[in-house]
C-alpha cells in the first residue's frame, strides 16, 4: 500500500533502524520493546507529517489512502504554507487584477476582496460551498442588498479564476446562493430642460474653456460613452478626416482591449476643429490656457464635468439631477418615442437588462394614456358619471 509510518530514531542498543510493525508501534526489529518517540508519516514525495502517537499516525495515513482511492487527495491540502487558502489565494487574484483593471474599478474590488478575507480567512477554497456562501451572506448585516449581490459576484468571478488556473477541478466549483435587490431611478429630464442646462453650461464655460461644455454635451448626445470615457479621449483618437472619435480600452478591464467608435456630428466635428491642436498622446479634454495654479495643457479633473452640471443646474432651479441622470440617461430616455426598448439599449451599450431598465421606464402620462385606453375599451361606466337612482351590475 502507498504510504508508511517511520521514524529517523535508530534503536539505543543496536542502532539499528525502527519500523513499523503495523500494529501499535514504530520499534526495532531486534528489540521490540525500543520504540520511536518521533513519529513520521510520509506519503508519496509531498506528504510529509510529524508527530508522537501512533495512533494519530496512523488515523492521518488511513485518512490520505482513503481520499487517494477516492479520487480526492491533493498535497497541497496538508502544507504548512496552506497554499489552498482564500487569503493566499485571494491576494494571487488581487495582484493579478491590479495588472488588468483601471484604477477607478480596483478602490471598489479592494474592500470586497478584505471583507471576503475577513470572513474566510485561511479556509481551503476546495472546503467553500453553497453553505458557507450562504452563511456569509447572511453575515453581511450591515450592507445592503446590491453590495451582497456585488461580493458573490466577486466571489464567482475568484473561483471561476480559480478553474481556470487549475487550482481547482471544474467540479469543485461551488454553487452560489442568490441575492435579490432592486436598483434604484435616476431622475431624469426633458430634452427641453436638458437643452436649457447644457446652454447654461455652455454660458459658464464657453470662454473660459470650451472643451467643458463640449464634454459634457457629447454625454448627452453619444450616451453608448461615460464621462471617465471622455476624460480619457487623446488627441491621437480623434479622426478629423473621418469624423470619428476613438474611445479605447473598457471601464473595468484593460485586457479586452474594446474599443467605441464614435461618429460626430458635422457641427461638432466643426466645434472641435477650431479648438487648438496638441501632441498625439496629449488628453483631448485639458486646459488650453494656465490659471488658478494650473498650467496649461493639464488633463481635466475627474469632477469638472459634474460640477459645471451641477452648477448649472442650481442657476436654473433645477434640484436632484445628477450629471448621468440629466445627459446619458435623460436621452435614452427620450428616445423612447422613436426607438424600440432594444434599439435603446444598444446605443446606450448596456450589456445587462438589468441596469438598462432603472431609467427606461414608463412616465406617468405614458400610464396615463394606457389607462384611457383601457376605459375606451370597456363598457363600465365611470362611477362620477352615474346617475343617483342607477345601481351597479351585479357580475
Amino acid at each position: 500500500m502507498l504510504g508508511g509510518i517511520y521514524s529517523d530514531e535508530r534503536c539505543p542498543q543496536c542502532g539499528g533502524r525502527m519500523a513499523d510493525n503495523h500494529r501499535d508501534a514504530v520499534c526495532c526489529p531486534r528489540h521490540p520493546k525500543e520504540r520511536a518517540r518521533s513519529l513520521i508519516v510520509r506519503f508519496g514525495r509531498q506528504f510529509y507529517k510529524r508527530t508522537t502517537n501512533y495512533e494519530a499516525a496512523l488515523r492521518i495515513l488511513t485518512g490520505i489512502r482513503f481520499k487517494y482511492d477516492e479520487g480526492t487527495y491533493d498535497p497541497r491540502d496538508y502544507r504548512k504554507s496552506n497554499p489552498l487558502g482564500l487569503v493566499t489565494q485571494v491576494e494571487k487574484y488581487l495582484e493579478t487584477k491590479e495588472k488588468l483593471l483601471k484604477e477607478g474599478s480596483l478602490k471598489n474590488l479592494r474592500p470586497q476582496v478584505r471583507r471576503i478575507q475577513s470572513y474566510f480567512g485561511g479556509m481551503n477554497v476546495k472546503e467553500i460551498g453553497y453553505a458557507e456562501l450562504e452563511d456569509f451572506t447572511l453575515a453581511q448585516a450591515d450592507i445592503g442588498d446590491k453590495t451582497k449581490h456585488n461580493l458573490l459576484s466577486t466571489l464567482h468571478d475568484f473561483f471561476t479564476w480559480l478553474v481556470r488556473r487549475k487550482v481547482i477541478r471544474k467540479d469543485q466549483m461551488p454553487e452560489f446562493p442568490q441575492v435579490k435587490f432592486s436598483l434604484g431611478y435616476r431622475r431624469t429630464v426633458t430634452k427641453e430642460t436638458q437643452a436649457a442646462i447644457l446652454e447654461e453650461v455652455k454660458r459658464l464655460t464657453w470662454e473660459k474653456n470650451p472643451r467643458v461644455y463640449i464634454g459634457i454635451l457629447w454625454a448627452a448626445t453619444y450616451i453608448n460613452t461615460r464621462p471617465g470615457e471622455l476624460l480619457g479621449i487623446l488627441e491621437e483618437d480623434i479622426d478629423y478626416e473621418r469624423g470619428l472619435v476613438f474611445i479605447r480600452g473598457h471601464k473595468t478591464d484593460r485586457s479586452t482591449q474594446k474599443i467605441k467608435v464614435i461618429p460626430l456630428f458635422e457641427e461638432d466635428l466643426v466645434m472641435i476643429s477650431e479648438l487648438p491642436r496638441g501632441f498625439p498622446k496629449m488628453p483631448f479634454f485639458r486646459r488650453d490656457r494656465g490659471g488658478g495654479g494650473q498650467p496649461a495643457g493639464k488633463a481635466f479633473g475627474k469632477n469638472i464635468f459634474y460640477d459645471t452640471w451641477k452648477t448649472a443646474c442650481r442657476n436654473l432651479g433645477v434640484e436632484g439631477v445628477d450629471l448621468y441622470g440629466g445627459t446619458r440617461h435623460s436621452s435614452a430616455v427620450a428616445l423612447r418615442q422613436y426607438l424600440s426598448p432594444e434599439g435603446v439599449r444598444r446605443l446606450t451599450d448596456h450589456e445587462t437588462n438589468k441596469a438598462f431598465e432603472r431609467y427606461y421606464m414608463k412616465d406617468l402620462e405614458e400610464l396615463r394614456e394606457g389607462y384611457a385606453m383601457t376605459r375606451r375599451n370597456t363598457n363600465a361606466t365611470p362611477i362620477a358619471h352615474r346617475r343617483p337612482t342607477e345601481k351597479p351590475h351585479k357580475n
